[in-house]
Parts: structure tokens; sequence; C-alpha cells
């Protein structure tokens, strides 16, 4: 019984590769087998299997630079479907999508900005984070924007938020929802936190940022954070309550944070 099978497979491999007319843009080479006469390579091609050669259908070249082309597309559409997802999850203010670095001024805090970029690989595996710091309507928002819409069309996962969103949000929250809400943000590759400082009118507010940047910090993934706080006032909190975060933001800013004065 066993002596048959390949009998009966060589059978119907005949029946599906037998010997077929050139088509419209096919012709027949020397060697009987059938060409493209787009790109004279063939479509047709000679195999052995058990003992006996068949003809089969094979991908000319310009039909294999056509499957290449529609993966490639299909692969750019899917690029930019996802970038199009981290876009709307990572920036919830529409405006801010349009702070990129195609619009800004090529000053030295963009300089810096794109830098911070190019070398993300490096930053992300030694955990820079980025303290932009200076007075009110200077461009640190601007600078954050330009370097998460930059990371965001590479498709790299970038959460950019207000503090007074987070605590707006938490503020609704039970302790339990609270915990799962800081926790889901490391399932971004960077955090963003916009305008340090706001939470100062509250000692429950403090203690909600704190709680959001120490967690971020011992998933050793770089955060950036914008402030109108001077880094005398980060080091020096006059109030007890800010004296505990600051305890984390001035260890940081000498160990694991990059400052840079945005006037």
């Amino acid at each position: 019984m066993s002596d048959m099978v390949p009998e009966v497979l060589n059978a119907a491999l005949d029946s599906l590769f037998t010997a077929k007319e050139p088509g419209q843009q096919e012709y027949q080479g020397v060697d009987g087998l059938l060409y493209c006469r787009n790109c004279h390579t063939p479509v047709q091609c000679r195999v052995k299997l058990w003992g006996r050669d068949k003809i089969v259908p094979c991908l000319c070249r310009c039909q294999q630079e056509a499957m290449a082309e529609k993966k490639r597309q299909d692969e750019l559409v899917e690029r930019k479907r996802k970038i199009r997802q981290l876009k709307a999850t990572g920036i919830q203010e529409k405006h801010i999508l349009e702070w990129n670095f195609g619009v800004a001024e090529d000053n030295k805090d963009i300089q810096m900005a794109k830098r911070y970029v190019e070398q993300w690989k490096k930053v992300k595996a030694e955990n820079l984070g980025l303290l932009l710091w200076g007075d009110v309507g200077t461009g640190k928002s601007f600078v954050a924007a330009c370097i998460a819409n930059a990371l965001l069309d590479q498709g790299i996962p970038v959460l950019m938020m207000n503090f007074s969103k987070i605590l707006n949000q938490m503020g609704a929250m039970y302790s339990e929802e609270r915990y799962r809400y800081i926790a889901s943000f490391s399932n971004y590759s960077l955090l963003i936190l916009d305008d340090l400082g706001i939470e100062r009118s509250t000692e429950y507010a403090l203690e909600q940022v704190y709680a959001v940047i120490d967690e971020w910090y011992k998933s050793g993934l770089p955060v950036i954070i914008t402030t109108n706080l001077k880094i005398a006032e980060i080091r020096n909190p006059q109030d007890v309550a800010y004296a505990r975060f600051t305890a984390l933001t001035a260890d940081g800013v000498e160990s694991w944070w990059l400052t840079w004065w945005i006037s």
C-alpha cells in the first residue's frame, strides 16, 4: 500500500502541473519553461519530486517585486495606523500635535531637544530624563511636545500629560483605581509631565504627584518634566509636604536627569 503513495501523488501532481500554453503575457523559452514577457524571467521551474521532474509555477521577477511592494505598502499603512493610535492615546490635547520640529525656530532649546531624540536609544538605555525649567511662557511645553511628536512619529509610545489633568482624573478614583491608573503609564517608553508646581496648593494633590513620579522612577524609564519652579525651590522646599516630593526630584536632578533652562 505504501508503495502506491508516490504513484498516487505523482499522478495528482501530473494533473495539477501539466504543461500549459503561454498566456498573453508569457512566452515559451528554449528550455520548455514559460517566461514573463515583461521581465523575461521564468514563471515556471522544474523540481524533482519522488524521483521525477515536475514543472511547477513560480514567481517571475516582476511578480516578486510587486509582492514585495505590496508588503511594503501594507507595512506602511499599518505603521501609520499604529502612529495615529499612539498619538490619540499619548497626546489628548489636539493642538499639541501641531507642536513639532517642523514649525520650531532652530534655537539652542530645539537643538537640545533634537539631540535628545537622535540619541533616544542611549537615552532609554541609560534612563536619562529631562527637567525643563524656566519662567512662564518661555516655551517649555512646546519643546517637550516637539520631543514627544518626533518620537511618536518613529512609533515610540510617549505619554504627555499636564499635572492638573492627572490630578483631576485621579481625584474621581478609588485607591485601587488610582494604582492601576499610575501603573498604566508604564505602557509608554517615555512619560512627559507638564507644569510641575501647580499641585502645591494641597497636600493631597502633592501626594498623588509624588506617587506618579515615584512609580515611574521605579520603572527605570525616562521622564521629562517641565516646571516654572527654580532649581533652588526644588532642592530647598519651604513646606514639609513638598519636601517629601523634592527628596526624589532633587536626587534625580543630580543623578538621572538632564536639566535645561528655557529662557
